[in-house]
C-alpha cells in the first residue's frame, strides 16, 4: 500500500495545483483547461487517442529494442578495441553536441514520414545513455577480480564474459532505465517534425484546431506511458538483478 500511497498523493497534488492555478487565473479553457475538462476530452475522444498511443508505443518499444542491442554492441566493442575508444568516443560525443531538433527534419527528409524516423529518432536519443553506462561499468570492473582472473590464465574473452559483463550489468541496467524515459521523447519529437499518425501529430494537430483539452489529454497519456513503460523495465530489471 505504501509503494502506491506516495504516487498516488504526487498525482493528486499536480491536479490540485493545476485546478487552483486554472481557478486564480481565471484562464480561459483554450488557454488552459480544467482537469475535468481534460478528462471528459479523454472520454470522448478515447479511441482516436488510442488509436494514435498504438502507434506511438510501436516506435518507442522498437527504438528501445535496436537502441539498448546497439549500445550493448557498441559498449563491448569500445572496451575491446583501444582504436575504437579513439575513433568511437569522440564521435559519440559531437552526436550528443548536435540538438535533437535539427536532426529530426533530417531524418524524415532521409526516410520519410513512416515509422521508420521516428524509431531511427529514438534510437539516437537513446544509444549514448546506453553505450556511455555500460561501457563504464565495463571498465569500472573491481581490479582484484581482474587480477586473480589473469593470475589463473584465464583468456580475455573469459574475462570479459564471466567478469566484466556481470560486473557491469547494474550499470547497464541504469543505461536502459534512462532508455526507458528518453525513448519516447525521441518518438514524439519525430513525429512533430512529420507524420500523419502517433500520440505527437495528435497534439499538433489539437493544437491547430485549438481543442486545448484534446492536447492535453494526449500529452498526459505519453507521460503515462512514460511512466509505465519505466515501471515496466525497472520491474523486469529487478527481477533480473536478484538473480545475480
Amino acid at each position: 500500500m505504501r509503494s502506491w500511497y506516495y504516487p498516488l498523493a504526487s498525482i493528486s497534488s499536480i491536479i490540485l495545483i493545476w485546478q487552483m492555478g486554472v481557478w486564480i487565473s481565471s484562464a480561459p479553457s483554450y488557454i488552459l483547461p480544467a482537469p475535468v475538462d481534460v478528462i471528459l476530452s479523454f472520454i470522448d475522444n478515447w479511441q482516436l487517442i488510442l488509436e494514435h498511443t498504438i502507434v506511438t508505443v510501436t516506435e518507442v518499444l522498437l527504438g528501445l529494442f535496436f537502441g539498448i542491442s546497439l549500445g550493448f554492441i557498441t559498449a563491448l566493442y569500445l572496451e575491446t578495441s583501444k582504436k575504437a575508444v579513439l575513433f568511437l568516443r569522440p564521435v559519440l560525443i559531437f552526436s550528443q553536441a548536435i540538438p535533437v531538433f535539427a536532426l529530426a527534419p533530417l531524418l524524415t527528409l532521409w526516410l520519410g514520414y513512416g515509422i521508420i524516423s521516428k524509431v531511427v529518432m529514438a534510437i539516437l536519443i537513446i544509444y549514448f545513455p546506453v553505450t556511455s553506462s555500460f561501457y563504464d561499468g565495463l571498465t569500472k570492473t573491481p581490479r582484484s577480480f581482474l587480477d586473480l582472473a589473469q593470475t589463473m590464465g584465464s583468456t580475455k574473452s573469459r574475462i570479459l564474459y564471466y567478469i566484466k559483463i556481470p560486473a557491469a550489468i547494474p550499470s547497464l541496467f541504469t543505461g536502459i532505465r534512462l532508455a526507458a524515459v528518453y525513448a519516447p521523447i525521441g518518438a514524439t519529437i519525430g513525429e512533430w517534425v512529420g507524420s500523419s499518425q502517433g500520440l505527437g501529430y495528435l497534439m499538433l494537430l489539437a493544437n491547430g484546431r485549438v481543442k486545448i483539452d484534446l492536447m492535453f489529454a494526449s500529452l498526459l497519456t505519453l507521460g503515462f506511458i512514460s511512466i509505465g513503460l519505466y515501471g515496466i523495465v525497472s520491474f523486469i530489471l529487478n527481477k533480473i538483478s536478484s538473480h545475480y
